[in-house]
This record gives structure tokens, C-alpha cells and sequence, in this order.
């Protein structure tokens, strides 16, 4: 999709201003919201295509406003289902620059720069599956490497935030808490981590309170 189809996902056009865009996203992700329709896989994909439209306006025409608009999707009851992709990559804690290790061989050291690389590609991509997979070989050849395990434990973080976006809040909360294990003396990392099992409760709860008062309504 390009910036016009994003637009016209959300029923606008590409003059619209910030205001438009953001009031169009909220009132069809009121609209469309998994907790308005449940089992609807339809209502569920567009969704998250309204979603991912919003989240590239924003990145492309809008950033300034990447700091004021969380993109929360509220519900009836004004409860916060959770944030935006975009903002969940912004605070997300970035990978470190590669040092040098004088325990490895040039070549392993050679190797730690390439796989960096391809890290941050597969990052701006959101290519996270494949930057799980990347990271897990580098740290089965290297096993040692701190620098190596702090990569793969952020890379872990990020899959869960993302899969807390996605509404898969078993996954979401396997990945956080191998995040941590991975990485467990990163007290910075530790603190971001916590904060996102935090929210994922905190969604998980208003979830089943609007199911039960769907239910106490039927």
C-alpha cells in the first residue's frame, strides 16, 4: 500500500490534516474494534488495516505528533485497549552500537557488525519474526556475547509489544517474560519490560470487563 491507499483506508484524502486523520481512525476503530465484534474475522482485519493506516499518516506526513497521539482505541466505557504500533516502537529501548569483544575472533567480530545491520534493517522493516530468528543464530554461534543477548532480549520485547497490538496476549506475554530471562541484569531494559506487562494486564482486564458487561447486557 502506498501513502494515497492509506489515506483512503481511512476514508480520506491526502490533504486531510492531522485532526481528520486522527478523528477518522477513532471513530472506525470504534467501529470495528474486536470487542464490538467479536468472532467477525472481517471487522478484525479492517482493524488492523485502519490500524496500520493510521500508524504510516502518522510516521510520514505527522511525526511531530508521534509524541502528543498514543492512537489509543477507546471503548464504550472510555477504557484504553492499548497503544498504537508506532508509539510502542518509539520507547522501545534501541539496540547499542557494536563494541568490541576481545574474547572473539575477528571473524565472529566481523560477524556481530554484519548481523547488527541486518538487525536494524529488519527493525525499521518490522520484519520481527525473521529479526528473532537472525538474533537466535547469532546468539547460538556466539553464546557468550553480552552485547548478543542484550540484542535478542529487546528483539524479544519488541515481538511481544507488537503481539499486544495483534490481541495475542498469551503470545505477547511469552516473548515479554523470555525478554527478561534473556536478559535479566539489564535493569533498564527490566524496567521497560515491566512496564509492558503492566499494560498487557491492564488491557487483558478491560477486555473481559467489556465481554462481561456485553454479557450482563444480553
Amino acid at each position: 500500500m502506498n501513502l494515497a491507499d492509506y489515506y483512503r483506508a481511512l476514508g480520506l484524502r491526502e490533504s486531510a490534516d492531522f485532526e481528520s486523520v486522527k478523528g477518522a481512525y477513532r471513530r472506525l476503530a470504534r467501529q470495528y474494534h474486536p470487542d464490538i465484534n467479536p468472532g467477525d474475522e472481517h471487522a478484525k482485519e479492517r482493524f488492523i488495516r485502519i490500524t496500520e493506516a493510521y500508524r504510516e499518516i502518522v510516521q510520514v506526513v505527522h511525526p511531530s505528533e508521534l509524541s502528543t497521539s498514543t492512537g489509543a482505541v477507546t471503548k464504550s466505557d472510555g477504557a484504553e485497549a492499548g497503544r498504537s504500533q508506532a508509539d510502542q516502537s518509539e520507547s522501545v529501548e534501541p539496540l547499542p552500537k557494536v563494541r568490541v569483544n576481545p574474547d572473539l575472533s575477528t571473524e565472529d567480530q566481523r560477524l556481530k557488525q554484519v548481523f547488527y545491520e541486518q538487525l536494524q534493517t529488519l527493525f525499521r522493516q518490522q520484519r520481527l519474526p525473521r529479526a528473532i530468528a537472525l538474533v537466535e543464530g547469532l546468539a547460538q554461534r556466539i553464546p557468550r556475547d553480552p552485547e548478543v543477548r542484550q540484542w535478542q532480549a529487546i528483539t524479544y520485547q519488541r515481538w511481544g509489544r507488537y503481539l499486544i497490538s495483534q490481541y495475542q496476549f498469551s503470545k505477547a506475554h511469552i516473548y515479554l517474560k523470555k525478554a527478561l530471562a534473556t536478559d535479566p541484569h539489564n535493569k533498564s531494559l527490566w524496567h521497560e519490560i515491566n512496564r509492558d506487562l503492566f499494560q498487557l494486564d491492564q488491557t487483558i482486564a478491560a477486555f473481559q470487563a467489556a465481554a462481561m458487561e456485553k454479557s450482563d447486557q444480553a
